[in-house]
């Protein structure tokens, strides 16, 4: 059989398994290709052609792929599979803020590889076991399953880096999660313990549900 014939069908093989991964996961990692059988001289060819996107090194993405509002979280999440975005970009998520943070906060462990280098920009925050893996849940951006504090979690680890992310955005996010219904005052109170800042939120709780 002719080489170049044997060369071509390889190469559209590589090509089609792809765009499958691409449109499965929407973000894929080059280690990821790797792993499916794709060298990285056919991913060189296919960005060459115009046929995906390279997002930042070792991201790919289709070109026609449909961005969300959240596509950095979706970024951050690839980069970085075992963290958890948290504190400023989960109140961002849960639309409990105004703030529009320049780079994606993510909590890891504490002794977890993190990278603040890189596009999207990351903002590592450490987190021991106990506090990384409570009320942790996962939605699915452009494909990418990122995982997310929820509610009442976000809104007390924002209180216990208030001097990080500032006492004036965790009270913002502990008043619009009661005024949107998002969290319910136990809920935070019980966050709040397990976080031990009970003493710097159950004052705010107290004033914000004393009419209500």
């Amino acid at each position: 059989m002719n080489r170049d014939f044997i060369s071509i069908s390889k190469d559209g093989t590589q090509r089609r398994l792809a765009h499958d991964m691409l449109r499965q996961q929407g973000i894929v990692r080059l280690s990821e290709f790797l792993r499916g059988g794709i060298t990285a001289a056919a991913i060189g060819r296919m960005c060459r052609g115009g046929e995906i996107v390279r997002l930042a090194r070792g991201l790919y993405q289709l070109p026609d792929a449909e961005l969300d509002a959240n596509h950095s979280l979706a970024e951050a999440a690839k980069r970085m599979p075992r963290g958890v975005v948290c504190l400023v970009s989960a109140l961002a998520f849960h639309e409990l803020t105004d703030q529009l943070p320049p780079a994606v906060w993510m909590a890891v462990g504490t002794k977890d590889w993190g990278s603040n280098g890189g596009m999207p920009a990351v903002r590592i925050v450490r987190f021991t076991n106990a506090f990384l893996s409570n009320d942790v849940i996962t939605e699915r951006i452009e494909g990418v399953p990122v995982k997310i504090f929820g509610v009442a979690k976000t809104i007390a680890d924002c209180f216990r880096h208030r001097r990080t992310v500032g006492q004036s955005v965790a009270l913002e996010g502990l008043q619009e999660a009661l005024r949107q219904r998002k969290a319910t005052p136990a809920e935070i109170a019980r966050h709040a313990a397990r976080g031990r800042v009970s003493g710097v939120v159950r004052p705010y709780l107290e004033a914000l549900t004393a009419n209500g």
